[in-house]
């Protein structure tokens, strides 16, 4: 039904540019082969969905596995590990790389639903088959597929959701029915929310969108009913999910804990708290935030990866360092030290208020936004240090090739759409605005708003085109003339 609606909605604009989209196709395909083949990337988190699959699949407990015996966990929302059982079920094997195979095609499909986004967001074919391309090219999204991750299927899920959005909201103004299109909407952000419990952000995105048309529109009435459609049954899958946290653990739970701990497990709320103080850029995430754990040990964090903004005064730096020690004599996170975090933490923040709730979420979002996405391969993550030349070179093609396309986007709002603008301007403000709040910012919290991007790009490119198109064309009829 997914791969009918977006074929559908392009299905003309394929059979006009069969070529451009076979060809994009398999380029799209090949680049993605090439990040299979020589970027594979098992990490710790893929670890642990697969172990929760395995359990789930073999012992019919959604658990982690300690001592080797299953124990039941609440950490990961269940989306996920399913599709990761189905695969291994399917395949016969506990082998990732089947995941990665599938995962491609997805990509590969989420290149349609941007092409159908492009055409029903500005009801142009050339912005559509532009789009198309991009993301066919983009290598930020195509990178994921080579990891076991959730990444490549959220990306999907929030493209489709805001195309249905999208669609629902034409059925709306041309008073013809709309519920299937509402329904799918909230299906596929209900898939996203189980997938990554970020996923909400769209909910929330499209339930503010749909309930300003409400008060704003003369068919106020059914967008409001969009709105409820689209909410209950994007909820209603968390339902069981909930109701087994409730039962197996006695919390109210309805996604996973922010810090990803199980309801026994302690965190090092202090700690967190300091880092959020003076923590900007991913490099110091890999330096200092996941370095620290209090169920295992942990890494040596040296005074020197901080950043002199960590620090106000040579009396905080010494208490700094204090606590680091105190923290790398045993790679554990005690209470007290944790303690002595928070009280740096409320020090620094009554220090300079305006840095901790104006500034630094600025620049969180900014490195975000602007940061060079190789996060995720073989690449140093100073790369401006030049340690090694050709990673640092590697990171700043990828970092100017984000620059454009970010800065394609931006010119590219000026464009008018024909319906849904908010929408989509509004989801990426949120997701923004939400993610430059926390610890740890990473620049693949915003690959859900990629495709936005790529779509708002494609106007921006496309109008550019024409217009040279029309002026260097104008020019050879007066020489023709002349």
């Amino acid at each position: 039904m997914a791969g009918a609606s977006i074929l559908n909605s392009v299905r003309e604009l394929i059979r006009k540019y069969r070529w451009t989209f076979l060809a994009g196709s398999v380029a799209a395909v090949a680049l993605r082969l090439l990040f299979i083949v020589r970027f594979a990337n098992i990490n710790g988190d893929s670890l642990i969905y697969a172990d929760i699959a395995n359990n789930w699949l073999h012992h019919g407990v959604f658990a982690l596995t300690e001592n080797g015996v299953p124990v039941a966990t609440l950490i990961r929302v269940p989306g996920y590990p399913a599709f990761m059982a189905a695969i291994f079920a399917l395949f016969h094997t506990t082998s990732m790389l089947p995941i990665l195979y599938v995962q491609m095609f997805v990509d590969l499909a989420t290149c349609f639903v941007v092409a159908a986004l492009a055409w029903e967001f500005f009801q142009s074919e050339g912005t559509a088959r532009v789009a198309f391309v991009l993301a066919a090219a983009c290598p930020f999204t195509a990178n994921y597929i080579a990891l076991p991750l959730t990444e490549t299927l959220a990306i999907f899920f929030t493209a489709f959701a805001i195309l249905l959005a999208l669609k629902g909201t034409r059925a709306i103004e041309e008073k013809r029915s709309a519920w299937r299109a509402w329904a799918g909407s909230g299906l596929a952000i209900g898939a996203g929310i189980l997938l990554r419990p970020d996923g909400g952000l769209l909910l929330v995105s499209i339930g503010l969108w749909l309930v300003s048309r409400s008060v704003s529109d003369a068919d106020g009435k059914r967008y409001f009913a969009a709105a409820l459609v689209v909410t209950v049954i994007s909820v209603a899958p968390l339902a069981p999910w909930t109701v087994r946290n409730w039962r197996m653990f006695h919390v109210i739970q309805p996604l996973a804990p922010r810090y990803a701990n199980s309801p026994d497990e302690y965190v090092p709320a202090g700690f967190n708290h300091w880092v959020k103080t003076w923590m900007v850029e991913y490099v110091s995430v890999e330096d200092v935030f996941w370095k620290v754990s209090t169920e295992t040990p942990g890494e040596t964090v040296y005074l020197s990866s901080l950043p002199p903004r960590a620090f106000d005064s040579a009396e905080e730096r010494e208490r700094t360092e204090q606590l680091l020690s105190e923290f790398n004599n045993t790679l554990m996170l005690t209470p007290e030290t944790d303690a002595g975090f928070a009280e740096l933490a409320r020090e620094r923040i009554a220090h300079k208020p305006l840095r901790y709730y104006v500034w630094l979420p600025m620049l969180r979002a900014t490195d975000m936004w602007l940061r060079p996405r190789t996060e995720m391969l073989p690449v140093e993550p100073r790369w401006w240090t030049f340690d090694d030349p050709l990673e640092s070179w590697i990171a700043i093609a990828y970092g100017t090739l984000n620059l454009l396309l970010v800065a394609a986007a931006v010119v590219g709002v000026r464009f008018r759409a024909v319906r849904g603008y908010g929408l989509l301007l509004g989801f990426m403000l949120l997701r923004t605005m939400f993610f430059s709040t926390i610890e740890n910012p990473e620049p693949r919290y915003m690959l859900e708003c990629f495709p936005v991007i790529l779509v708002i790009a494609a106007a921006a490119l496309h109008s550019s085109y024409e217009n040279l198109r029309e002026r260097f064309g104008k020019r050879a009829v007066a020489k023709i003339a002349a």
